[in-house]
Order: structure tokens, then C-alpha cells, then sequence
């Protein structure tokens, strides 16, 4: 299962938890102190450390919600735009934002310090050339009503053609004895190559059950041979044993392969661990259904940092192309070439499956709430959704019927509203063509069979 939760501790620390007018009252004294302090030290590094400390004070005794509730994040989003004013470095301001993650018990100091590190780009680029209002942010993010509003370009609709909508036709079941097709759907793989039998599964962050999280302490903290329910991700060998059982016990016809393969060491990953990863999950389905077509959606994990993705207005400071341009070369084996200017583009592409019959596959990752580029503007960032209404109308002309598959589930909290909202309203117009709809397995709801 994509690890969303994960996610949200990393992005809440990264701005350490963020926002809203309501501190203006509670918490005007402690910017007031920082002030002093800046005025009064060497740097504003220097002032940091006792202001962190005032801060977990604070937290201790005004949030009633929790570490990752709206008023730390409120707090964490206001106090670094006031840093970030007093003159620190975005440098500094992530080794301040890491003291704080190590102080508040939210991980380890390498965690921290590789979180921060890896976000620190995205954040504060958005960071410098956004104002949003503290509390539409943290509602965002946290999934809670934080108070605020104005989002970027908040109402925006994508444009359904001027052609009527064919009368609905209830869908009839198919009569017995008629062909069946048999799929494989295989989403959050989360490989690594890294999981090491005997480890402990209890180490205090995001991923154990590696060498480096040390040896078990006790027989029932051990990483099993075949992996653990707890802080683990996939060994290679259940994932090839898997695939390998499934090869000889069924005839599949096609496979929907949805994301999320790297694992959840998300401080530590470079495009080449990724990369690696990716290619290896492609190269045992490769392996072991030689002559099955497989079908793939991107997931939010595949992004460095972890629900990273930059629209096309913000390549100039963080390009996908490293991504997209991988993913092109190795889903092609199973695509038609019409699918290269998409993927490239964005990741997202149509096929034709079956005479009368195409897969849709979406990148859902800028719908993801998590993905930090869409506060600059979320508006349809790569014309997707326009896209989506092409090609579904050239399937209804046509007579054809469509599946789509994705990761994030429309709809879904972590899905950003005014995207899920369009995306509906193109289902909706299209339900006489859109027979399938394939989502994350790990999330509630994420099947739907229109």
C-alpha cells in the first residue's frame, strides 16, 4: 500500500506541520521572542535551537489535536515564512526544520535530516513563490477542516464537447457459457532489495527489517524469510515466488500493473535506486508471463522526494523527464507507439487492448494533495483531463468501451477536490463508455465497475 501516512509525517515535518489565523492570539509572543533572539545572535541559525525549544513547549500545552493536527501545522507553516524573512538560508532552515523533527520524537536524526534535505528544493521554491492562506494548505494536507481559503485557480472546469449524451442503456449481465477474460492487478510492490532476513522490524522509522536497522533484539522482532506485517517492505524472493506460482496456476490475459514499486526508505532514495527498482519488477513480469500484455499506472512513490512531480511549468527548476522518459522506455515493450508523446509528456497513455476495447491509464499524482508543485497552481497541469475527455469521446463516436486505471483513487482524500470533482463530471458524461475504473488496491474503495 502506498504509504500516504508516511507521506503526510514527512510533508507535515517538512514545513514542520503547518497554520492559521488562530495563532495570532496564542502565539504572537513566540515570533515576538524569535525576533529578539535573531537580533541578538551571531546568525539565525544560532537563534534557532531555544526557539525550537519554545515552540515544543508550545505544542505541549496549546494542541489539543494532536502532532499532526491543524493548529502544529499551523504553527510549523507561520514559523517558517518568519524565519524565512528574518534572512535564513533555505539551508538553514532545513537543518532548523530537522533539530525539530529529531525534538519531537517524529523519527530518527538521519530520517529527519535525509527528509529535509531531499524536500527542501520543492518546499521552499513553492514556498517563495506562493502566499497561500496557512490554513487552505494544512486542510489540504491533513485532510481536516483547518479553516482558510483562496487556493490557486481553486474553480476551474474542463471543457465537455457540445455533443449530446446517448440515452443510458442498463448494461446487461453476459449469457452463460460466454468468454472470459482473467486479469492480474498488481500495485504497491514496494521491493527491496535491501530486506534483510533477522533484522528488526521495530526500529524506530519508516522502513526496518534491514542490515542498517540492526540485528532483532528478540525472536519475535525478527524479519521473517518470506517478510513481516510490520516496518517492512517486500523481499525480492516473495514478490518472485509470487509471480512465479501465479504463472503456473493461471492463464492470465493481461495484467494492470497500478505503482508504487521503490520501497519506503524515502530520505535515502536517488533516481538510480528508483530506477533500479522499477526495472527489476518489469523485468520478472517480463520473466514470467513472457507473452502477456502488462498495462501500467505510475504511483506517488516512483516521485524523488515521494509525491513529487513537477507540471510542465515548473520543469525549469525540477524536470521529470528522468522518470517519464524511463518509464517510457520500459513500458513500451507492451504499448503501441501512438503512447510515446504521453507518457513522455506526463506519464499517461490510451491502448488499444481488444477490437472495441482501450485501457486508459492516468497519472494520478497531480491530483495528489501531497504533491507540492500543485499549491503554484492546479489547474489541470498537464491537460489531462482534457486529454481524457478526447479520447473518450472519440471511444463513444467509435462504439469502443474503456477501463482506466490509475493509483490515487478520484474521490479519495489524498485526491485533490476540484480535480476528483472534473474527473467525475467526465465519468458521469461518458458512463456508457467507461465500463471499468481501477484504482490502488490498498485503498478503500479504489475498484468501481461503472
Amino acid at each position: 500500500m502506498g504509504s500516504l501516512s508516511c507521506a503526510r509525517v514527512l510533508i507535515s515535518l517538512q514545513f514542520i506541520l503547518i497554520f492559521q489565523p488562530l495563532l495570532e492570539v496564542r502565539c504572537s509572543p513566540i515570533f515576538g521572542e524569535l525576533d529578539n533572539s535573531i537580533k541578538g545572535a551571531s546568525s539565525v541559525t544560532n537563534a534557532l535551537p531555544a526557539f525550537a525549544k519554545k515552540i515544543a513547549n508550545t505544542l505541549s500545552i496549546v494542541s489539543d489535536d494532536g502532532m499532526f493536527g491543524c493548529f502544529p501545522c499551523i504553527l510549523g507553516l507561520k514559523t517558517l515564512h518568519f524565519i524565512a524573512r528574518s534572512g535564513a538560508t533555505e539551508d538553514e532552515i532545513a537543518a532548523w526544520s530537522s533539530k525539530l523533527c529529531v525534538k519531537f520524537g517524529i523519527s530518527t536524526e538521519r530520517v529527519c535530516t535525509g527528509l529535509c534535505n531531499a524536500m527542501k528544493k520543492e518546499v521552499f521554491y513553492v514556498l517563495s513563490k506562493t502566499n497561500l492562506d496557512p490554513g487552505y494548505t494544512c486542510s489540504s494536507i491533513l485532510e481536516q477542516d483547518c479553516g482558510g481559503s483562496g487556493g490557486p485557480n481553486d474553480d476551474w472546469l474542463v471543457t465537455l464537447p457540445n455533443v449530446t449524451k446517448p440515452p443510458v442503456v442498463p448494461v446487461q449481465p453476459p449469457k452463460p457459457g460466454s468468454s472470459t477474460l482473467r486479469v492480474l492487478h498488481i500495485a504497491d510492490v514496494h521491493l527491496d532489495p535491501l530486506y534483510t532476513v533477522g533484522s528488526e522490524t521495530d526500529c524506530g522509522e519508516f522502513l526496518c527489517c534491514r542490515a542498517g536497522s540492526g540485528k532483532a533484539t528478540t525472536s519475535t522482532s525478527a524479519a521473517g524469510k518470506w517478510g513481516d506485517y510490520r516496518k517492512c517492505d517486500t523481499p525480492l524472493r516473495s514478490f518472485e515466488f509470487l509471480l512465479e506460482h501465479i504463472a503456473k496456476t493461471h492463464k492470465i490475459d493481461y495484467i494492470l500493473w497500478t505503482g508504487d514499486d521503490p520501497p519506503h526508505d524515502v530520505w535515502n532514495q536517488t533516481e538510480k535506486s528508483h530506477l533500479m527498482v522499477i526495472d527489476k519488477v518489469s523485468e520478472l513480469l517480463q520473466l514470467h508471463f513472457p507473452s502477456t500484455p502488462v498495462y501500467s499506472a505510475i504511483g506517488n512513490h516512483e516521485g524523488i522526494p515521494v509525491n513529487s512531480f513537477s507540471p510542465p511549468y515548473a520543469s525549469h527548476v525540477d524536470s521529470m523527464d528522468w522518470l517519464y522518459q524511463a518509464l517510457n522506455r520500459t513500458w513500451m515493450r507492451w504499448l503501441q507507439p501512438t503512447a510515446i508523446p504521453t507518457v513522455i509528456k506526463g506519464a499517461f497513455y490510451s491502448v488499444s487492448v481488444f477490437p472495441g476495447f482501450r485501457i486508459i491509464s492516468l497519472n494520478m499524482n497531480y491530483c495528489n494533495n501531497l504533491n507540492w508543485w500543485l499549491l503554484l497552481n492546479t489547474t489541470d497541469p498537464l491537460g489531462q483531463l482534457q486529454w481524457l475527455v478526447e479520447e473518450l469521446q472519440d471511444a463513444e463516436d467509435k462504439g469502443h468501451k474503456v477501463h482506466i486505471i490509475g493509483h490515487i483513487p478520484p474521490g479519495n482524500n489524498d485526491c485533490m477536490k476540484m480535480w476528483s470533482f472534473n474527473y467525475y463530471r467526465i465519468v458521469n458524461r461518458y458512463e456508457s463508455t467507461v465500463r471499468g475504473q481501477f484504482f490502488e488496491i490498498g485503498r478503500a474503495s479504489c475498484r468501481e465497475r461503472v
